[in-house]
């Protein structure tokens, strides 16, 4: 089974339950090497749903002592596919190691 690191919206219930059916299985981590700022996002039905147009995203860089707290969740690959097609324009789906030793796959900023 695949990890999910989620440092936003898919730690909410809500979200999950609408995504995927069900509540997630996860416990608290860090991602290391990356700083976290705020986005605005332009997709208009995204924006409606959550209820805002600036949410956290993640980039890389680099500094072992940067880290960002979230969750890391047990996926299976269909639920990874549908949190592919959640996530708006400008993030981008990458693999990344946690402070746990952990490899999990993580939404960050899209390469310019």
């Amino acid at each position: 089974m695949p990890f999910l690191f989620s440092y936003g919206t898919l730690r909410q219930e809500k979200v999950q339950l609408t995504m995927f059916g069900r509540l997630l299985s996860g416990h608290a981590d860090e991602l290391v090497g990356f700083e976290e700022s705020l986005f605005e996002v332009e997709d208009p039905e995204f924006v409606r749903e959550s209820g805002k147009s600036l949410h956290a995203i993640v980039r890389f860089n680099g500094q072992p002592d940067s880290r960002v707290g979230g969750m890391v969740f047990d996926v299976t690959e269909d639920e990874l596919l549908l949190a592919d097609g959640y996530e708006p324009a400008g993030y981008q789906r990458i693999s990344a190691t946690l402070a746990s030793g952990k490899k999990a796959w993580v939404y960050a900023a899209a390469r310019e």
